[in-house]
């Protein structure tokens, strides 16, 4: 796998001409590939928006959490396996497999006559969002050397930011004009854009094929550990009470199901994910750091819109653009980060500082009362993207340049995985005390009757309120607010203790390096 530096031309003596059309071959994959992250990333946002009208035409709304606990629990439980796919098998085919399998699972979306059909079918969908994602990180490990990798930061940070913005505009646009289905049929564009230029422009090295067999148990027994995973966050405290049986029951079928994982792992030939990549101290360090901002960036990202239209009175209209300063910050600073990072070499203080920002941005968000106005509001959101910026590709690149070329696959996995764990686990809990802390405080104001179903109201339903009841209401979700922003800064202190020890290990790609004499080719 060493030859895969072909990818990105090198400086050695008689080939530096050819270094100029490599990297523009590189440029265009590139494009391919954010397109398809792209589709992985709009695809929730959209489909939350359209979720009220696919509702009022399928019925079910007591099925109504499935439609994105299915997609969720999929993605989750087959990243890691098409991670590990790619490495035993060649990247480039598993990665057209999972755009297929997306489009096809959007096309039966589209077509579903009751809500049982849209959860199995979102389920596909799912199971094809898993690889698109792991499928994109690993493709640019293989193609872009560490050193070099900083380049495309801003570019990834940007579709993050088009997605969160642009998906609930989009959604609503579709919805509105062209009925919900589009919300769907919409991926079909896009995925045949991506078909097509990854088809045509990505050429990796020729690999030999994996002799060994899949590791079918461990592979199960990560999926059911996954799913208990998921499960358990997305129920407890909302569908179950957090002591009930199926809590329990759950919570324990994921730690037998996890302890039986790492043990196949042990023995198997090719295990889905080796447990040797965890013995690298910074591999480790990243997935927990990963975890942590996973865990802190989906709660800041549920939480502050729902602040801002329920006290501050904004529209829900146009609910992405209220994101708008977390996410150019975001943005800005990924960019900035990704060139000194190409340019230096050097990455240890980016995880550091990154982890101080999100500790002080959200420790000021938490600060935030009804008198909080949106332009203070929008720095303290710019301070927590600048502290996200630092670290969201950051982990990524420095977890891959902690493992040999070979496992590539499964370390993308493995760090994508941690950190939609991490998202898990961040919206259960900080969702979960935000919801208390509302409903007491609604309670001890005598307004408990306006929240009896629910701890979040929109902003139509609010205007609808008596004054008193109104302003209880508001108070409470920013006493809410105030406790969920606090949990985030705590857990953004053990994202910045394991940054501190991190080692800077030279970036692969650092210097010079002799080209191969032969040219890369289509797996």
């Amino acid at each position: 796998m060493s030859d895969l530096k072909t990818a990105t031309g090198g400086k050695a003596a008689g080939r530096e001409p050819k270094r100029e059309p490599q990297q523009r071959s590189v440029r265009v994959v590139m494009l391919a590939l954010m397109i398809a992250m792209l589709l992985a990333m709009l695809d929730n946002l959209i489909v939350g928006t359209a979720m009220p009208t696919i509702v009022g035409d399928l019925g079910g709304l007591e099925h109504l959490s499935w439609v994105v606990t299915a997609y969720t629990l999929a993605t989750a439980a087959s990243t890691p396996i098409w991670g590990k796919l790619g490495d035993m098998y060649g990247r480039k085919g598993i990665f057209l497999t999972s755009i297929v399998l997306f489009l096809i699972g959007s096309v039966l979306s589209g077509m579903s006559q009751d809500m049982g059909q849209l959860i199995g079918f979102r389920a596909i969908q799912g199971l094809g969002a898993g690889g698109l994602m792991v499928g994109v990180m690993a493709i640019i490990g293989d193609l872009v050397p560490p050193r070099e990798r900083g380049k495309y930061q801003g570019l990834m940070a940007g579709v993050m930011a088009i997605a969160m913005i642009g998906g609930p505009l989009v959604g609503g646009t579709i919805t509105d004009h062209l009925g919900w289905r589009w919300s769907f049929y919409i991926n079909l564009p896009l995925g045949a854009v991506a078909l097509g230029m990854v088809t045509a422009v990505l050429h990796l090295p020729k690999r030999e094929r994996a002799k060994s067999k899949v590791d079918y148990l461990g592979a199960g027994l990560l999926t059911v550990g996954i799913t208990s995973i998921v499960l358990v966050t997305t129920w407890g405290g909302s569908e179950y009470d957090w002591n009930s049986a199926v809590i329990m029951e759950l919570i324990a079928i994921g730690v037998a199901s996890l302890a039986g994982f790492l043990f196949v792992e042990t023995k198997a030939s090719e295990p889905i994910i080796p447990l040797h990549i965890f013995r690298n101290r910074n591999f480790t360090l990243m997935s927990l750091v990963g975890f942590m901002s996973g865990f802190v960036m989906f709660g800041a990202v549920l939480f502050l819109p729902l602040f801002q239209q329920s006290v501050q009175g904004a529209s829900a209209t146009n609910s992405g653009l209220l994101l708008l300063p977390m996410l150019l910050s975001m943005m800005i600073v990924s960019l900035i980060a990704g060139r000194v990072t190409t340019s230096s070499g050097k990455y240890k203080i980016f995880p550091i500082m990154g982890s101080i920002l999100m500790v002080v941005g959200l420790f000021l968000l938490s600060q935030m009362d009804t008198g909080t106005t949106r332009f203070t509001s929008g720095v303290y959101m710019a301070v927590l993207g600048a502290g996200m910026g630092f670290l969201m590709q950051i982990t990524m690149l420095v977890a891959q340049n902690s493992v040999e070329l070979t496992d590539m696959g499964v370390a993308s996995s493995a760090t994508t995985l941690f950190r939609t764990l991490g998202s898990s686990f961040g919206v259960a809990i900080m969702g979960a005390l935000f919801t208390g802390r509302v409903q007491d405080e609604m309670a001890a104001r005598g307004g408990g009757g306006a929240t009896a179903s629910s701890a979040q109201l929109d902003a139509a339903s609010l205007a609808k309120l008596p004054v008193p009841v109104r302003e209880a209401y508001q108070f409470a979700v920013s006493s809410g607010t105030h406790i969920a922003f606090l949990v985030g800064a705590s857990v953004g202190l053990v994202a910045l203790v394991a940054a501190l020890f991190v080692k800077e290990v030279p970036l692969r790609g650092a210097g010079p390096e002799p080209v191969p004499a032969a040219v890369s080719d289509s797996e």
